[in-house]
């Protein structure tokens, strides 16, 4: 997601906290400001005055007079700590992003590369998932960078997003590679290749066990997909 600078943002209050005493404290709680993460630990702080400044948060330094002049804590300096506290703005060191399953802003390393995933829509390799549309358990072998519309099933002459189970799903939703367990007690010297196939799913089909109802199971679906 692209920084905005602090002109382009709303400038507001902080709610009021009764634990705040500290009257540089309550100014920077009070005051309208607005503050965009630049990456690498720095903040633009436009103030309520309009002037706009730069904060180096884990430097611990502000280009405002008070804090170059008068060598104080500013509130500028409190402002982005408040908003970073408390989830507002991206911590240093990461950078704000949506969430490819479900739209919510998340916040990731400012260096990863995407698809991203909060915590509540994040699968990892390993983890057991359900099907929505069969109620079979599937275990996640990776969630890759494609769209259901980018990715074609193998033998079905259509994409993950046009096969008829998937038309309830979101076509740029993204791939998520499954495979099923491998039978119990079952011998290396008895596998066979499709106890290893991969087959590929949109993220929204895939449920998380104890996230799927009744009425999210339908027909049996099982396809395979080109590399």
């Amino acid at each position: 997601m692209a920084n905005t600078t602090a002109s382009e943002r709303t400038r507001a209050s902080l709610p009021p906290a009764s634990r705040v005493t500290d009257i540089r404290s309550q100014r920077a709680r009070m005051e309208r400001m607005a503050v965009t993460p630049l990456g690498g630990g720095v903040y633009e702080v436009e103030s309520q005055s309009g002037n706009t400044y730069s904060v180096d948060l884990p430097g611990g330094r502000c280009t405002c007079p008070d804090h170059n002049f008068r060598g104080v804590r500013c509130k500028h300096l409190r402002r982005v700590a408040m908003e970073v506290n408390e989830g507002l703005v991206a911590p240093p060191g990461q950078k704000a992003v949506t969430c490819a399953s479900c739209g919510d802003e998340t916040f990731v390393d400012e260096t990863s590369d995407g698809p991203h995933f909060c915590e509540e829509c994040e699968l990892e390799p390993g983890e057991t998932v359900v099907d929505r549309e069969t109620g079979d358990l599937l275990v996640v072998v990776r969630t890759t960078a494609r769209r259901a519309d980018q990715v074609r099933i193998t033998d079905r002459d259509c994409t993950v997003a046009d096969y008829h189970n998937n038309e309830a799903y979101r076509t740029d939703d993204v791939v998520v590679e499954a495979m099923y367990p491998v039978p119990a007690g079952l011998g290396s010297d008895d596998m066979k290749p499709h106890h290893l196939r991969r087959y590929s799913f949109p993220r929204g089909r895939l449920a998380r066990r104890g996230e799927v109802t009744d009425d999210d199971q339908s027909e049996l679906a099982d396809f395979e997909t080109d590399e």
